[in-house]
């Protein structure tokens, strides 16, 4: 596994993982941890996530959309009523019917890569302000 270098504004960031496959969520973890966030998770059922969702403090979330056949709907509406911004990362995003419920939220394709998955972060979970 490589390591990735701490990024200071990710520092503390308590990230909720959601994602049904094992080494695909073990190696976000890793990469999340490297970058310094704290993992709440990962999550691989829908109602394990959405009780997570709603009891966690999480500063955001990486969600799965399709986890063992249930869609990640009703987590990201659970999230959304606590402000918390999710990014999505899935190898549905993309389908022409996935497009417009998936409007606003952003996404990342499935496997990301690493430079790919911090300019997201950056751009979902760090305000504005932070970033300069």
């Amino acid at each position: 596994m490589s390591h990735h270098q701490a990024v200071p504004e990710f520092n503390g960031l308590r990230i909720l993982l959601v994602e049904d496959d094992l080494l695909i969520a073990m190696d976000m973890e890793d990469a999340l941890r490297d970058l310094g966030c704290e993992i709440v998770g990962p999550y691989g059922r829908l109602s394990d996530a959405i009780d997570a969702a709603r009891e966690e403090a999480v500063d955001g979330a990486i969600i799965d959309l399709n986890l063992r056949g249930e869609l990640s709907f009703p987590l990201i509406e659970a999230l959304r009523t606590r402000s918390v911004p999710c990014l999505l990362c899935s190898g549905y995003a993309d389908l022409p019917e996935m497009r417009n419920q998936l409007s606003g939220i952003p996404k990342l394709a499935k496997p990301c890569n690493h430079e790919a998955l911090i300019a997201a972060m950056r751009a979902v979970f760090v305000p504005e302000a932070v970033r300069g």
